[in-house]
């Protein structure tokens, strides 16, 4: 299917969410606040070309309809086949913003979807298919380059109105009353915070339709030993699993990380008074818990793969003599584990460990740190490494909201 019929069979979806709510399935919202968005339709994210997931598009063209399978390599060698299975008929949505990733030229990007976009959404949202229909925009977020030039913040007035342009046409044209869960990291999760700040936690409607929000690698900051203020009146800190209308916010280093210590960090720095949170999504109420991560196969694309710190070649100690791994992605069970820490400059983020064996089949390291771009810590691995976590919490919210209806 070409990208015009694609654009179709959107506006013809959205024509028919108006006139019933067949396909809206699962439990709909009390109508006692109305949507503040009725009725409005996006000149750009009305068609399918600027989406990376979207319910209409086909499984071709959508990025989180894509093969999740995973190979799981044990500390002994041996190896299982996890298949993915995706939700058939999901009652909640996740609606996801992806971080700075892309290699256009000039401050903001086009609104191309181009490599870097689509692995970056594969790898960070697709998982979240499990439970959720899953909406992903393209959007003219401020580049890579712009970091390099230092006119990073001169892109985020055009970044923050197509992320709230196409939230605006998926609150009017396709949630009907869903929960929904915000996902987002770096600059995706920094304009969520925004939306949230100004928009969600202002309208009683959008506020009970929040089932949480994960901003990862961008702080949230409240007041010290505080979970609401700061930056939400209104959303706390996720502290249970079952727990609903919270958010889910860290950033990672690793264990000893020379620059964290010597104080140059980048993120969970505080501001203000604030201190920044940190909440681990293996264990919410504290205390150091195994990471479950899944690590891509493929090679990460574009200029960022030239800018990793390469600790490890895969999951194997001896990549050569390794058998070929079969799946998209492989995990290493009980391999990296988290807590959250807050040191003695004031930074506060969730510490990461490997527990490597040198006698043992696997690798003895990750990968993720940049070569260039001091103080960023374990950024760019901040939700591959939690990501079962991520996606298992978020469940388990969903079904508590939708108990609650």
């Amino acid at each position: 299917m070409n990208r015009i019929l694609i654009a179709s069979a959107l506006v013809l979806s959205s024509l028919l969410v108006a006139c019933s709510d067949s396909n809206n399935n699962g439990p709909q919202l009390d109508q006692g606040a109305p949507n503040p968005f009725a009725g409005f339709v996006s000149a750009v994210y009305s068609g399918g070309d600027n989406w990376l997931c979207h319910p209409a598009l086909t499984e071709e063209n959508n990025v989180c309809a894509s093969n999740l399978d995973a190979t799981l390599v044990f500390a002994d060698g041996s190896t299982e086949v996890e298949l993915y299975n995706r939700e058939a008929d999901p009652k909640v949505d996740c609606f996801y913003v992806y971080p700075t990733v892309s290699g256009d030229p000039g401050t903001n990007s086009d609104l191309e979807e181009g490599a870097e976009e689509i692995f970056t959404t594969l790898n960070q949202a697709a998982r979240y298919s499990r439970f959720c229909r899953m909406f992903a925009p393209v959007y003219r977020q401020t580049t890579l380059a712009a970091i390099a030039s230092g006119a990073f913040g001169e892109g985020g007035s055009i970044a923050y109105a197509d992320v709230l342009d196409s939230f605006q046409h998926y609150m009017a044209n396709d949630n009907n009353g869903r929960g929904f869960i915000f996902i987002g990291h770096s600059q995706g999760a920094s304009h969520l915070k925004k939306l949230i700040a100004e928009t969600v936690e202002n309208d009683e409607y959008l506020l009970q339709l929040l089932v949480s929000a994960h901003l990862i690698g961008s702080a949230v900051r409240t007041p010290e030993g505080a979970d609401v203020g700061g930056d939400f009146q209104q959303v706390s800190v996720c502290r249970t699993s079952d727990q609903t209308g919270c958010v889910v916010n860290y950033s990672i280093y690793r264990q000893s990380d020379p620059e964290l210590a010597a104080g140059v960090a980048v993120f969970g720095t505080p501001s203000n008074g604030l201190t920044a949170v940190c909440t681990n999504p293996a264990a919410l109420a504290g205390g150091d818990a195994s990471l479950n991560s899944y690590f891509p196969v493929a090679a990460v694309p574009g200029v960022i793969d030239a800018l990793i710190v390469k600790r490890a070649d895969g999951p194997y100690a001896d990549s050569t003599s390794a058998p070929p791994l079969t799946t998209p992605f492989y995990a290493m069970p009980d391999f990296i584990s988290g807590q959250c820490v807050l040191d003695e400059n004031g930074i506060s983020y969730l510490e990461a460990t490997a527990h490597a064996d040198p006698l043992d089949l696997r690798a003895d390291d990750f990968n993720g740190e940049f070569v260039i771009f001091p103080g960023w810590g374990l950024h760019l691995v901040d939700m591959t490494l939690p990501m079962r976590d991520l996606v298992e919490l978020g469940e388990t919210q969903a079904e508590s909201w939708l108990q609650d209806q």
